[in-house]
């Protein structure tokens, strides 16, 4: 008996706990939401571009090796990687010992044609000789005073001097050096005239045309400038099934050779939810937003973003065309409230 009564009591406090309980719910339920004022907005789906991104690499489209016309030792080189030059500026000077006993010897030559053509000048006056065979000597010192001229400029090019106005981006000999002719010793590349170098697939390739000004990521700059394709290369790499695209960059880019970039085209258009920067809610490390239900009540949703644009961002997950969105620029709002339209 004590058992059973001791039993009953137990039942009958629990059963006290639960009712106490859930009168407490209702009470809590019951409790009309807290109003506040916020800013509204029905979103209704926009249309954007739609882009295909791709990786590439800065360049110089104008790139010129200089080398030696002359064999001989580097007396002196006056620049160093990374040193502007104009055109015209001298880069390095060779020793021209050879060319320098080459154009003794026509000059000798030379002296010795224009002895025998006075002489036999003399002698044909005379009619000691014939017209013909003044005509061979005659031949003889013209032959003799052009290779005189040839030996003289190559002398000049003792003196290696820049074609063109640049940077120097490569260095391949130092003073002391021998130079032979066409050996690469300098390289210089033109900062006016950079491109970005990209593949793109044979998907969008149709999509893609010369004059098209495409956006560009320059991560070394940390901005984005603009770009035009320049050219198409119309012949798909046969592993890849890609297609080579060069981009223009303005003079004024900031960008330097070798610099990595990542380029936006525009292949055509897509419909997309956008809400206001200011209404997204960041709570550690995700976004989210204040959606209201039909009855005006504030509710908390998790998103996942896209594109920062000039209307808001794009949102990639969690919203839908209709959907009525709310904040507050204090960011007070709260999930339960019964939101009143500013």
């Amino acid at each position: 008996m004590r058992q059973t009564a001791v039993m009953l009591t137990i039942g009958w406090l629990s059963l006290v706990q639960l009712t106490g309980c859930s009168d407490e719910q209702k009470q809590v339920a019951g409790i009309p939401p807290v109003q506040m004022s916020a800013h509204t907005q029905t979103l209704n789906a926009v249309i954007l571009p739609q882009h295909y991104h791709t990786s590439g690499t800065v360049s110089a489209d104008h790139k010129v090796s200089i080398s030696s016309r002359l064999s001989g030792y580097i007396r002196n080189i006056k620049v160093r990687e990374g040193d502007h030059v104009s055109s015209g500026e001298l880069l390095f000077d060779v020793d021209p010992v050879d060319a320098r006993q080459a154009y003794a010897q026509v000059k000798a030559d030379l002296a010795d044609a224009a002895a025998d053509l006075n002489r036999y000048r003399s002698l044909l006056a005379d009619h000691a000789v014939s017209q013909q065979q003044f005509d061979k000597v005659r031949l003889r010192h013209e032959v003799a005073q052009s290779r005189a001229v040839q030996a003289e400029n190559q002398l000049q090019y003792a003196e290696v001097r820049s074609p063109v106005s640049g940077i120097v981006v490569e260095k391949h000999a130092s003073r002391g050096d021998l130079a032979t002719p066409g050996q690469p010793l300098l390289v210089l590349e033109d900062p006016s005239s950079l491109l970005v170098e990209t593949y793109v697939s044979e998907q969008f390739i149709a999509k893609i045309h010369e004059g098209d000004v495409v956006r560009v990521n320059v991560t070394g700059l940390g901005k984005s400038i603009d770009g035009t394709v320049r050219q198409i290369v119309k012949a798909a790499d046969p592993l890849s099934h890609q297609f080579l695209v060069k981009i223009a960059l303005a003079v004024d880019s900031g960008a330097y050779s070798g610099m990595f970039a990542e380029v936006s085209f525009a292949v055509g258009e897509r419909a997309a939810i956008v809400v206001p920067e200011a209404a997204l809610v960041q709570r550690s490390g995700l976004i989210g937003i204040y959606v209201m239900d039909s009855q005006g009540i504030a509710h908390y949703r998790q998103l996942r973003g896209g594109e920062h644009l000039a209307q808001g961002v794009e949102i990639l997950a969690g919203l839908n065309d209709g959907d009525v969105v709310a904040w507050r620029e204090d960011g007070g709002l709260r999930s339960g409230a019964l939101v009143k339209a500013e």
